[in-house]
């Protein structure tokens, strides 16, 4: 008999944007507690959404009842709204984690769930599925790191559990309960590499105003050298990946932990390619781009956000803009390449810092760059700062925070320009010793748009 269900929301074949991309992983926090929950004795089934469907969820669901444990984030609301209505139609107890539900709870309470549980899971669902078996989910005082509601109707707020401070005590992602060679081989056939994702530690200390610590709070808890490698080097034998993803928000944020893991993976004659995400300040030494190099590192992603300083400072980033530059030229010259994500909007925008932005982008010539607007996620310090300001225009369970309205902001059409400002410079650039004509095609159309952002600049968000 199984005592818990695990499952998440996300159905890669209903995401026509995703396929088109093709670069799936599976849900780590789930895996997570699957392998720490099979430790403690439980009976843990894994029900991956990514390759399924809904009928198929649907008959699992409707094969037997206990308790459903759902992961929540910002993408996939939607989709877990409508798993709980249909567990619950079914006689399922529906514990809801992961960050969305985190800043959600009182919503997720009120369109199905039973129980919220707030940072990590594993503890916690540790002692929350014998007591739900004794108590029921009105009655779960005393467990830390759950939110209920009482037989009274009355939301309880219990208090966080403590996170583990130890996280090599943690079992290595249960990847046996899932099809992980599918998203090997999706990988393989679509981008020629098949991919593993791990991580290396959990959290992040820095305070950029606009990012989510939902789970982890403002933590930074890292494995050791020895065990991170004996995984890869276990991921490596089992799967036969062409590379690996680490998930980490900051892999470089310790250089002697890198240096030390680099060592480890030189000792164990195990370079296996892959790509991870740092900030430009903490790889501000070129020893450790060349130690990237060196284990195999091929692209890196900086949070650029912006060209301009003083909005990164308005972001509380922590980053100078030299930083960024810098980092991006010394990666490359180690063999890196370099991708870089960029913000529009952020409050207080004006046309200069735009104009910085895209000066900064021609300047650093990352590999590659994607661009946001600016959304509010809940409970950051950007949410509360312009909170007046925001709205939901359609209904919460039809959306996401992506979809906040924020009043008197320019027009996404005006980023649209913004972007095609943006794309083109950089274009003309990297075309005016190559092909000068092309070249200055390609600044006759970043005129354009920057013509056609002026002529949309009076129009704002409402």
């Amino acid at each position: 008999m199984t005592d818990i269900l695990l499952t998440h929301g996300y159905f890669l074949w209903e995401d026509e944007k995703e396929q088109q991309i093709m670069k799936p992983y599976p849900p780590l926090g789930l895996l997570y507690i699957s392998a720490w929950l099979r430790r403690e004795g439980f009976a843990v089934e894994l029900f991956d959404t990514t390759f399924s469907n809904r009928e198929a969820l649907l008959a699992r669901l409707s094969a037997g009842r206990g308790v459903l444990g759902i992961y929540t984030n910002l993408i996939t609301r939607g989709n877990v709204v409508w798993i709980m209505g249909e567990a619950r139609r079914r006689g399922w107890t529906v514990v809801v984690g992961g960050p969305e539900s985190a800043n959600y709870p009182e919503q997720y309470l009120d369109h199905g769930a039973d129980v919220v549980v707030v940072g990590e899971g594993e503890q916690t669902l540790s002692e929350l599925i014998p007591a739900l078996a004794r108590r029921g989910p009105h009655r779960l005082h005393g467990i830390q790191g759950v939110i209920f509601r009482d037989e009274l109707g009355l939301t309880q707020y219990n208090p966080e559990r403590p996170q583990i401070a130890d996280i090599d005590s943690i079992p290595w992602p249960d990847r046996e309960q899932i099809a992980i060679e599918r998203y090997v081989e999706i990988w393989r056939t679509h981008h020629g590499m098949g991919s593993v994702n791990l991580i290396t530690a959990r959290g992040c200390p820095y305070k950029c105003k606009w990012c989510s610590h939902a789970v982890f709070g403002y933590s930074h808890r890292r494995r050791s050298p020895l065990d991170t490698a004996a995984e890869v080097q276990h991921i490596a034998e089992r799967y036969r990946p062409e590379q690996v993803w680490y998930a980490d928000d900051v892999f470089t944020i310790s250089h002697k932990w890198l240096y030390d893991y680099a060592a480890e993976l030189k000792r164990r004659n195990l370079r296996l390619p892959f790509e991870t995400i740092s900030r430009a300040d903490r790889m501000m030494k070129e020893e450790v781009l060349a130690t990237l190099a060196e284990m195999g590192c091929y692209r890196i992603w900086i949070g650029s956000e912006s060209g301009s300083q003083r909005i990164l400072d308005a972001m509380q980033r922590g980053v100078k803009v030299e930083q960024v530059q810098w980092a991006t030229k010394m990666a490359q010259k180690h063999g890196i390449e370099v991708g870089m994500f960029l913000m529009w909007g952020y409050d207080g925008e004006t046309l200069e810092d735009i104009e910085a932005t895209i000066d900064h982008v021609k300047k650093a010539n990352p590999n590659i760059f994607f661009t946001t607007v600016a959304y509010p996620i809940k409970n950051t310090p950007y949410y509360q700062a312009i909170e007046q300001q925001i709205e939901l225009g359609k209904a919460w369970v039809q959306a996401t925070d992506r979809d906040y309205v924020v009043r008197g902001r320019h027009s996404r059409r005006y980023y649209r320009f913004a972007d095609q400002w943006l794309r083109n410079e950089v274009a003309g650039f990297r075309l005016e010793a190559s092909d000068p004509a092309a070249a200055a095609e390609k600044y006759a159309a970043a005129a354009t748009a920057r013509a056609a952002l002026l002529a949309s600049a009076d129009e704002v968000e409402a």
